[in-house]
């Protein structure tokens, strides 16, 4: 394993979109050349121009082109790299990937591989974390062997209880059981559910946290045995277990409890021996005890808003470390300064379920301004690929204070204009209007308690209207005020009248 200094000239960005190109960014301020694959789907796009070299890697689908390692490797290798940058998604946290990038003399900018096996498995994390004094849920360190071992465990943790995958993420896997009797059908699914997801059938039982927060702590740390934590972040506006809306700091995390945070994050990557940029993902009670939910082994999509607040590159920061230098950082100096807030710009119709909006960019105009920055791999004419995450930007601004960033989101949302596919915009808008929002009192289950509901009663509005417009248009026919045949187009303007 390559752990001697050794400085980057050229990295090859195993990824693509925004995340490319804002890797790129950086490494251009540093002099560093770029190298970007890219599949048939993305010739066009804005990462490929960008970087100093691109390589085609392959056809659309992931597994023939931003997945497939001995290709991106042997680029790498045929264009005198010297280190490979995964971004996030795809290969960032395949231990497999980054074993093999160091096998072939290149620097993996991430952690070692062996950090990124035991911290990609939910319970060898679990495990690897309690001897450092980093509370957990409580539940099992083990797969269950059986219904009947699930079944002594929930008597003993209560009722609810949450059946998780262990090599999972994103949902998949996962089922609450509030009846015991419906546990052993719940068991099968999630194990089902997490074989054809992971290739791993293995199942935990954990306690349920009921209307819980999700809070996640950035750290940084070298070979040279410094960690530090960069504060918390708030991510509990989620869609299908997945963020949307994110923000630094928390609402509702005092210094107090964001020290008690940054350690326990620090004692995570001190117990897996991490190196560079991480994130320690805790799941917060009602009464803000918190527990640890699990490790990111790379750079997080949110990772804008950390950087606003403490003023630090986070991309600089990983390549530094992957260089073997020193961080001449002191934990004192990373409070935060100000308020982050940082909006997904899905390419989704958030009035149909989030589901995927795809088509051609017609119209796209990003907002520009003091506190607003937007991170974006798409432009006008760009299609949206149906193969890749739909993510067309993170709109991400800065304020003095929580207040000053949400009146600088709202107007960088009006200001944002983009035609041809749906996007999660108005969402974000509703988000940052709604009273719990404003007030600090929401959890992850925001989406379900709150906005699923405004569309339910709106629907229903419109029904009622709709009955009543048909009545009334009914009632004007009966006494001869309107004639309703094939040549009566001016119908609205004598119901008006």
């Amino acid at each position: 394993m390559a752990t001697d200094s050794k400085k980057i000239g050229r990295i090859l960005i195993a990824n693509r979109g925004e995340i490319a190109v804002r890797i790129i960014k950086t490494a251009k301020l540093s002099g560093i050349e770029t190298v970007a694959i890219f599949s048939d789907a993305d010739r066009k796009m804005p990462f490929v121009k960008m970087a100093d070299f691109a390589v085609n890697i392959g056809p659309a689908p992931s597994a023939d082109s931003y997945l497939n390692m001995k290709k991106i490797v042997d680029v790498a290798l045929k264009m005198k790299c010297d280190a490979i940058h995964p971004g996030y998604g795809f290969l960032s946290e395949n231990h497999q990937f980054a074993r093999k990038t160091i096998e072939n003399n290149l620097l993996f900018i991430g952690p070692d591989p062996e950090t990124i096996r035991k911290m990609g498995d939910k319970l060898e994390s679990k495990r690897t974390v309690k001897s450092f004094d980093v509370p957990c849920v409580p539940g099992t360190d083990s797969p269950i062997e059986s219904t009947k071992e699930a079944k002594e465990i929930a008597h003993v943790i209560g009722l609810p209880v949450m059946i998780k995958a262990s090599a999972g993420g994103g949902g998949k896997g996962m089922r609450i059981v509030r009846d015991i009797e419906y546990l052993d059908e719940e068991i099968k699914t999630a194990m089902s559910e997490a074989k054809t997801a992971f290739g791993d059938p293995s199942v935990f039982i954990e306690k349920y946290i009921e209307n819980p927060r999700h809070i996640e702590v950035q750290i940084l740390a070298d070979r040279h045995g410094n960690v530090f934590h960069l504060n918390e972040r708030e991510c509990s506006i989620q869609r299908r277990h997945q963020k949307v809306i994110e923000e630094c700091p928390s609402f509702i995390v005092d210094e107090r409890l964001r020290e008690k945070l940054g350690q326990a994050a620090i004692n995570v990557a001190k117990a897996c021996h991490y190196v560079g940029a991480g994130t320690v993902e805790f799941i917060m009670d009602q009464n803000k005890k918190f527990y640890f939910l699990e490790m990111n082994t790379r750079l997080q999509v949110e990772h804008p808003v950390t950087e606003l607040v403490t003023g630090i590159d986070l991309v600089a920061k990983q390549i530094e470390v992957a260089e073997g230098g020193r961080l001449a950082l002191k934990q004192a100096d990373l409070e935060p300064r100000g308020h982050s807030i940082e909006l997904r710009v899905y390419a989704e119709d958030p009035e149909d379920n989030f589901m995927p909006s795809i088509g051609k960019l017609t119209c796209y105009r990003p907002p520009a301004g003091i506190g607003i920055r937007v991170d974006d791999g798409y432009e006008e004419g760009l299609e949206i690929p149906v193969h890749y995450d739909p993510l067309i930007a993170k709109l991400v601004v800065f304020g003095k204070d929580r207040d000053e960033a949400i009146a600088v989101m709202l107007k960088a949302i009006s200001d944002y204009v983009i035609h041809g596919v749906k996007t999660t915009l108005p969402f974000g808008q509703f988000v940052l209007k709604n009273k719990y929002f404003l007030s600090g009192d929401f959890n992850t289950n925001f989406v379900s308690q709150h906005y699923n509901g405004i569309f339910r009663d709106r629907k229903v509005e419109l029904e009622k209207i709709a009955a009543l417009i048909s009545d009334h248009i009914h009632q004007k026919y009966e006494e001869g005020l309107i004639a309703l045949n094939e040549n009566s187009t001016d119908w609205r303007k004598r119901l008006i009248e």
